[in-house]
Parts: C-alpha cells; sequence; structure tokens
C-alpha cells in the first residue's frame, strides 16, 4: 500500500513540475523530428552520474529523516546572534565545501541543514537555498575538482592543480565578495530564536539511521571516483532496502527523471545539423567569441555539455573554464547544481526567486570575467 502511496505522491508531483513537462514535451517534438533516434535514448543518459546522484540523494535523506539536521540547526542557532550571521555562514560553508567535495555534493550537505534551521526559525528558506546555490556555483569553479567540468578541462590542459587554482582565482574572489555582501542585505538583522510552532516539535533523533548514513558516505564517493557508481549505488540500495526502506519510500524519484530527461534532450539538441553548423560558424578561434559563446552555450545546454562540446572546436581551456563557470549563473539549466537546489527546496515557486537573483549575477559575472581576461 506504500508503495502504491509512493507512486501516486510522485505522479501528483510530476504533473506539477513545470520544468519537468517542458523538457517531456521538448522528448515529444525530437522523437517526432527523428524517430530514428528513439531507440539509442538510454545510450544518451550518463548513468554513472544518475547512479551518483541517486546514491547521495539516498544518503541526505538518510541523514534528514534521522533528525540529524534538525538537531544540528538548533545548535547553529545557539551559535549564531541574527538570521544575517546565519545567512552568511551557510553560504560560505556552501562554497568552502564546493571547492574540495563538488558543487552537488555541497548542496546535499548543506541544503537540508538550512532547510532544518528554517523550519526552527522561520527564516526565508527559499531565498536562503537560492544563496546556497549561487555559492557552489562561484566556489565550485575556483579547484580543479569543484565540478565536473573543471575535472574535464583540468585532465585537458595538463596544467598542475595549484595553476588552475590560481588562474581561477581572481574571479572567484570577486564573484564571492559581491555574493556575501548581497547575502547581508537580503537577510535580516533581527535575533535568533526559536519559534514556538507546535507543527514543528522537537524530532527525535535515530543514531543507527545516521551512522549508516554516516558510515556509506566516504566509501561511496570512493567508489564513484574509482568508476564504480553502479555497483555503489546498488549497495547503498539493498542496505537500505534491508534496514530503512521507508527513507527510499520518500526520496524525490522525480528529480532523477528530471536528470535523465536533460540528458536525452540536451544531448538530441547538440546533434542537430543546425546546431555543429551554428558551432563552425561563431569563430571560436578568437577568445572573444569563444567566451561569449561558452557563456550562451552554457544557458542552453548546461556548462558541463558545452565544456565538452566546445572543448571539440578549441584548445583555450582557460577562456573555456571562465566561460562555462560563469554560464552555470543565469538560467536554471546553466549548472546542474542549481536544479538539484531548487528542487530540494519544496517550494514550486522557488524558480522565480531563484532567476530574480541568478540572472543579475550571470551579467555581473559575465563582465567581471570579461574584464580579468581581456
Amino acid at each position: 500500500m506504500s508503495t502504491i502511496k509512493s507512486v501516486r505522491a510522485l505522479w501528483h508531483s510530476l504533473r506539477a513540475d513545470t520544468f519537468f513537462l517542458i523538457l517531456l514535451a521538448a522528448l515529444m517534438v525530437l522523437s517526432i523530428a527523428d524517430p530514428s533516434r528513439i531507440a539509442h535514448f538510454p545510450s544518451l543518459v550518463d548513468w554513472p552520474t544518475i547512479a551518483a546522484l541517486t546514491g547521495l540523494l539516498i544518503l541526505t535523506k538518510g541523514l534528514e529523516v534521522s533528525g540529524a539536521m534538525h538537531w544540528l540547526g538548533r545548535r547553529l542557532i545557539g551559535l549564531m546572534a541574527t538570521e544575517r550571521a546565519a545567512a552568511l555562514w551557510l553560504v560560505m560553508a556552501a562554497a568552502l565545501l564546493s571547492t574540495v567535495l563538488t558543487n552537488d555534493v555541497a548542496l546535499f550537505v548543506v541544503v537540508p541543514l538550512s532547510l532544518g534551521v528554517c523550519r526552527i526559525t522561520h527564516m526565508p528558506a527559499t531565498r536562503l537555498i537560492v544563496f546556497e546555490a549561487l555559492a557552489v556555483n562561484a566556489g565550485s569553479a575556483l579547484t580543479p575538482i569543484g565540478n565536473p567540468q573543471n575535472i574535464f578541462l583540468w585532465q585537458l590542459s595538463h596544467v598542475s592543480f595549484g595553476e588552475f587554482v590560481l588562474h581561477m582565482l581572481p574571479l572567484v574572489a570577486l564573484l564571492m565578495a559581491v555574493l556575501l555582501v548581497v547575502t547581508a542585505f537580503a537577510f535580516s538583522s533581527r535575533p535568533m530564536h526559536i519559534a514556538d510552532d507546535q507543527n514543528h516539535p522537537p524530532v527525535r533523533l535515530d543514531q543507527p539511521l545516521l551512522w549508516v548514513s554516516l558510515a556509506l558516505y566516504l566509501p561511496f564517493l570512493v567508489a564513484i571516483d574509482l568508476h564504480h557508481a553502479g555497483w555503489a549505488v546498488l549497495a547503498v540500495l539493498l542496505i537500505f532496502i534491508a534496514f530503512r526502506a521507508r527513507v527510499l519510500a520518500i526520496l524525490d524519484w522525480g528529480l532523477l527523471l528530471v536528470f535523465i530527461l536533460m540528458f536525452i534532450d540536451l544531448r538530441l539538441l547538440a546533434g542537430l545539423g543546425f546546431v555543429q553548423d551554428t558551432m563552425q560558424a561563431l569563430g571560436l578561434a578568437q577568445a572573444l567569441n569563444l567566451y561569449l559563446t561558452s557563456v550562451a552555450a552554457s544557458q542552453i545546454v548546461s556548462n558541463v555539455p558545452a565544456a565538452i562540446a566546445l572543448a571539440e572546436y578549441s584548445d583555450n581551456w582557460r577562456v573555456i573554464a571562465y566561460g562555462v563557470n560563469v554560464g552555470g549563473f543565469g538560467l536554471m539549466v546553466g549548472s546542474l547544481a542549481n536544479l538539484i537546489a531548487l528542487r530540494m527546496s519544496g517550494d514550486r515557486r522557488a524558480w522565480l526567486v531563484f532567476h530574480a537573483y541568478s540572472i543579475p549575477f550571470l551579467g555581473l559575472g559575465a563582465a567581471l570575467g570579461y574584464a580579468i581576461l581581456f
């Protein structure tokens, strides 16, 4: 019976998900335009990424259901004097974690904690998560291991870790400085306090679930790094089926469907003849054209596919790195981390708040990148 309820909940959630419906409509149009590609749809999906995302969703949900984030949120409130201080701390934590854990993993750690804090204090949760999404996009740009596009470009460039960081440092420093200033203005200076809310009483800490979730995190990340994501997610699934199946019942399976549709739609678009002809006509040998194209392409196909595609036409990794990392701002499709953050917020109108901040940030980032490079 619980399985039927979960399927019904997923169905109702997807019916109300505008982005999912747009992706589904695009897939139908592309399928009608070229039916011969339908048989190849599974090969267009990056299944190791889906496996990694599935495992992280399970482990993060395990931490959330255990009550650990609620407990930690209450301890954080005791250390923070104002809502502004809490927001600045969480935004900076998201940025710093993204430099070493990648942008999406940083969100899986910080967003559940932030939701716990906001439930207790009635801080604006959606706005806070939007700023954390901006923070991980900015922070992850600093290091070669901060996000997938940097990992790809680092391997392509054959430069040292330190040289890559020094190249990205000016852009990241300026973006983070602006983001922290805007964060300070966006959140109130009123004192932090625990709200008297009968709908959210103190949560009992499920210690066995907490420790199992924590114990699996590092081995799972190591397995992903060793390219064993499929076996790793299978192990996590089996453990949770035997140990806490209810965690799987409330997982956001819709997010995984959205990612699968994104991979298929974006790669179908990239394979269209007019798209490839357009790329050839853009004059990517010129650094400025390459930079602007990197930013713009990220808004259409996301920054990871944009980096991979543009590397076929130019070996100027420095310009591509600036362009695709700046391109993570703007539209939510610019970075997969944006989609993860908005889905985890639980607010169906979060994309409106996100774009209100992210689109101006795209303009600012593009201008800063241009000034530094050229």
